[in-house]
């Protein structure tokens, strides 16, 4: 058996958890949109047209914010084109995923989503076929109150209040050769600057992210954060970083895709504080981890110019729920610097949610750590000190144990996140709380199986799910638990004061 001992003490702290660390992503990309969170005709549609089963699902997410409309979407997309009647709305050809865009839903629609969801909007502005003047149309016609052209606009499309939008995507992916208009560095940082001062002249609240490499594997990772952020420091509030992950067969290595995060997270901030030093400024940049997931791209399909083509829907495995489960740890982990993370995406496309049209929607695997995660890292991540058993892999030694730990000084809770990185074998949790004196054990579930191939199906929608696991009883400074192998575990303590 493996061991890991966990010496936990409240003075060792990391950072408090940004809420905005479990959000989401909403694209107008194959089923995400239409028959995912639309579908005027459906039998649990509300009066417009939205899935109330999606809803409810979405709901107990507890996302604070939904980044929309893009991706990659977003880099061609003329928003005007999704306000106003929608029997005016033009039908587009929608290029980045060879589509047919009705406009059915645009930000006005969106937003009342939102409301109904309870979430918020992370708004994404083109800076492909956009200009920087667009971006400021966009954001006035969101956010000012009243008395001029583009928010009287928005009065007369029927929404009074302002949208109170005030964190903004400058772009997406910028640097991709796939994106439309993809620009260079330089040009990218020209422009990007022009328009973040625009969007900040007219909504004085506005954070803008500052389009990073779309990934690590880009030849031009680090250096173009380098150049951009020597254009848009002034301007910038994040920086953003996208990576997703997949299979190519050896599960052990793609357990561990968690340390390959957490060196691209690393990386990105030594950058990002290079370009501080050279500038000599007081101001950190932070990150925006605006995409992040497991995806197999290797199963990607081409449907030409459909509408809400059943494209990037990936049906996802136990294993990949625990591949998501370590993902959130690291970035829980670095809740120092990464501020906003979203989950991409929320339904249909690599999604949690899954939907049959004119039928039901199922949580999928990944669903369950997601949930855990928004639900219950509220509070300081603290800096354990960490002695455990490694394994080899391509990311390098990995702990028998990867594990997060949140102390929530208001409701006096200590919350413990715990990946058996050991497909095989169990491991010795040894968690020393002395640090609190006294603590009891409150609440714990796993999500294992003996099947890592095992999926939530329309037919099976709970095939893979939590379970409760008994409770250690009495009160006590150091516990030992066992984790199952290749398990996700979600243990809560109450500090006895």
């Amino acid at each position: 058996m493996n061991n890991v001992k966990v010496l936990i003490d409240k003075e060792f702290l990391i950072a408090p958890v940004d809420r905005r660390l479990n959000s989401s992503f909403v694209e107008h990309l194959g089923r995400c949109v239409y028959t995912g969170i639309y579908e005027p005709g459906h039998p649990d549609a509300d009066e417009q047209g939205f899935r109330k089963d999606v809803l409810s699902l979405v709901r107990d997410l507890n996302i604070p914010l939904i980044r929309y409309p893009g991706g990659n979407f977003v880099s061609g997309y003329t928003w005007t084109d999704g306000i106003g009647p929608k029997t005016q709305r033009p039908v587009r050809l929608e290029l980045a995923w060879k589509s047919k865009e009705p406009n059915s839903i645009g930000i006005d629609e969106f937003y009342d989503w939102t409301k109904k969801a309870g979430t918020a909007i992370l708004g994404a502005i083109n800076m492909g076929t956009g200009t920087p003047k667009d971006a400021g149309e966009l954001v006035e016609y969101c956010n000012f109150p009243g008395g001029t052209y583009w928010s009287d606009l928005r009065q007369k499309n029927g929404h009074k209040d302002p949208y109170n939008i005030h964190t903004w995507c400058i772009g997406n992916e910028m640097d991709g050769p796939w994106q439309i208009c993809h620009l260079d560095a330089d040009d990218y940082g020209k422009k990007a600057t022009e328009a973040a001062k625009i969007v900040k002249w007219i909504d004085n609240k506005a954070e803008v992210v500052i389009s990073g490499s779309s990934s690590p594997g880009m030849s031009t990772f680090p250096e173009w954060d380098r150049k951009v952020l020597e254009y848009t420091y002034e301007q910038a509030d994040y920086i953003s970083l996208h990576r997703y992950y997949e299979n190519h067969g050896n599960d052990t290595d793609f357990l561990s895709s968690f340390a390959d995060m957490d060196a691209f997270i690393k990386t990105v901030c030594t950058t990002a504080d290079y370009v501080k030093a050279l500038k000599r400024s007081k101001k950190t940049i932070n990150l925006s981890f605006d995409e992040w997931n497991v995806w197999y791209m290797q199963n990607q399909q081409d449907h030409d110019w459909m509408y809400a083509p059943p494209i990037l829907e990936d049906h996802y495995s136990l294993l990949d729920a625990l591949v998501v489960g370590g993902m959130e740890i690291t970035l829980l982990n670095n809740a120092d610097r990464v501020k906003i993370a979203c989950l991409a995406q929320l339904v249909n496309v690599i999604a949690p949610i899954l939907t049959k049209e004119g039928g039901p929607a199922i949580r999928q695997t990944i669903y369950y750590p997601f949930q855990d995660m928004s639900l219950y890292s509220h509070g300081i991540v603290l800096q354990p000190v960490i002695k455990a058993s490694l394994h080899e892999t391509i990311y390098g030694d990995i702990p028998a144990a990867a594990t997060a730990v949140i102390y929530d000084k208001d409701e006096q809770t200590v919350t413990v996140f715990a990946l058996n990185t050991n497909l095989d074998e169990k491991t010795e949790l040894t968690l020393d709380m002395r640090s609190f004196s006294s603590v009891s054990m409150i609440y714990r579930t796993v999500l294992t199986g003996t099947n890592l191939r095992a999926v939530n199906t329309i037919e099976t929608p709970s095939a893979v799910k939590p379970a409760d696991v008994p409770l250690e009883k009495g009160t006590f400074d150091t516990c030992s638990l066992i984790l199952d192998p290749a398990s996700w575990n979600l243990i809560r303590f109450k500090v006895n004061n």
